[in-house]
């Protein structure tokens, strides 16, 4: 090996600064956009959250590894970071004004958010929104210089009105401080907009801070990020997005824009029913899966669905013919909303009969922050992940439900996983009770009940009775967490 000595960019700026009384030279590189004194050095894009001009101080404010020593303790705690504060007294009027443009300037590029729209959902799972929003969101998206307006939800659906009058030319996104719910609700609100097209363009944030927080939980454990409201701010701030496929549920006239999952069977059943429970917390959802497994239920009916590729062997073949198209087209309801991807029975070319145990359709690889359901889906594949259990031993069934924080579930020789392109849900009644039928479960709310469910007197937005789902590849856009190095 030579001597050569490794070559470092060339640094547009370099200068003289004060820190702490004690003269010091200052550089920052653009290409790496590194800014380096003293023993510090600091990585625009991965830690500096923003920058302040205060007299003749340039106040630099940042995300560190914990170990660095910080003065400011993040709420919510980000895998070991918190926040500093770093002060840079200029020596000069003019190095003052130079390195404080420079610097705004390179922030400025990195696309970052200026102005958010946030909901803060105060009635949901812990009723911790707002001092999730208080302690962990408000003083980082402060510390960035982003305008923000916060909305509390008030009650079920209000999130989807405002999201469907919000003006989205004043904002460069929108942030959910809650569960999936109010997720769910803004991309229901933007889509049934008349400028749904580029409403649904809209950048969409999730700060985990509900009971589900399956969304928040996927996108974060894509890139090794515990699931914090922390480091979902932190991914809102530097602005980096993804697309999202969008499942467009159709029954009739009717539409639901989903982007978690549907369950139908045993975890839909788990899922709404231990709302019985809910003094219990979090743990009613044991609680109540033990009961339901040991109690367990089956249900007639049927699932038809157009296979992705690779995956053309699972169920049988189906005939499409003498099936009607009027309930799908029926959907296409004459205004100028989004009425989801077009439909055509053929197809659906494959089927699986019942009866069934559990049928869960997953579009995100997390139902919940402890529950790995679909461990191969893909935020943007254009594909819905199925899991399908028809049949299973009570106490094998009960060491799967136990596996499905690690993914594991879906390697069970019980269990049907695999992808397709469009679905059809044909729910019939329960096997051993025909009187009685069963809850479908859409990103965490209740879709259809059938009689003698659980709350079966409540009104839902569809019946009981046979849906089409349908993938729109992309459709909407999600501030996504990246590892920045």
């Amino acid at each position: 090996m030579g001597n050569t000595k490794p070559i470092t960019a060339a640094p547009i700026l370099s200068d003289r600064v004060r820190v702490n009384g004690v003269e010091t030279p200052v550089t920052f590189t653009a290409e790496e956009g590194i800014l380096r004194w003293s023993e510090n050095r600091l990585s625009i894009a991965k830690e500096v959250l923003g920058i302040t001009v205060e007299d003749s101080k340039i106040k630099i404010r940042a995300i560190k590894e914990k170990d660095d020593g910080g003065i400011i303790c993040c709420g919510g705690n980000t895998k070991g970071t918190v926040r500093r504060s770093y002060n840079l007294e200029m020596l000069t009027e003019d190095s003052l004004r130079i390195w404080s443009q420079k610097l705004q300037e390179f922030i400025d590029s990195l696309g970052r958010p200026k102005r958010l729209f946030v909901f803060v959902n105060p009635y949901g799972g812990k009723r911790s929104a707002s001092k999730i929003f208080i302690d962990s969101v408000k003083p980082l998206l402060d510390d960035a210089n982003i305008d923000y307006t916060v909305q509390e939800t008030k009650y079920q659906l209000h999130a989807k009105e405002v999201a469907k009058s919000l003006d989205i030319l004043r904002y460069d996104g929108v942030v959910c401080v809650s569960g999936d719910g109010i997720l769910v609700e803004v991309v229901n609100g933007l889509l049934e907009r008349e400028d749904w097209d580029s409403a649904i363009k809209m950048p969409l944030g999730v700060v985990p801070a509900g009971t589900g927080n399956g969304m928040a939980k996927s996108l974060l454990d894509a890139v090794g990020l515990s699931c914090t409201a922390s480091n979902a701010t932190l991914a809102i701030i530097r602005g980096q997005k993804q697309s999202l496929d969008v499942a467009t549920i159709s029954q009739g006239q009717n539409r639901f824009f989903s982007v978690l999952m549907l369950a139908w069977g045993l975890i839909a059943d788990i899922d709404i029913e231990s709302e019985k429970y809910r003094w219990m917390g979090s743990a009613r959802i044991d609680y109540y899966a033990i009961q339901r497994i040991f109690r367990l239920r089956r249900y007639n009916g049927c699932i038809k669905f157009l296979a992705a590729p690779g995956y053309e062997t699972f169920g049988e073949p189906a005939d499409p013919k003498g099936e009607t198209i009027s309930e799908v087209k029926s959907s296409l309801v004459q205004h100028k909303a989004y009425c989801g991807p077009a439909l055509q029975m053929k197809d659906f070319n494959r089927k699986i009969e019942g009866p069934f145990v559990s049928v869960w359709l997953h579009n995100v690889p997390w139902g919940g922050e402890d529950a790995l359901a679909a461990p191969d889906a893909k935020f943007s594949d254009g594909y819905l992940d199925l899991v399908v259990i028809k049949d299973c031993p009570k106490l094998t069934l009960l060491s799967l439900m136990t596996e499905l924080n690690k993914g594991s579930h879906v390697k069970s020789p019980h269990v049907l996983y695999f992808k397709v392109k469009a679905f059809v849900l044909e729910p019939g009644t329960q096997l051993d009770d025909g009187s009685k039928e069963g809850i479908i479960d859409v990103d965490g709310e209740v879709l259809a009940r059938g009689k003698g469910t659980y709350k079966s007197n409540y009104k839902t937005l569809m019946t009981y009775d046979k849906l089409y789902i349908k993938v729109d590849q992309g459709l909407a856009t999600v501030f996504s967490p990246s590892i920045i190095s």
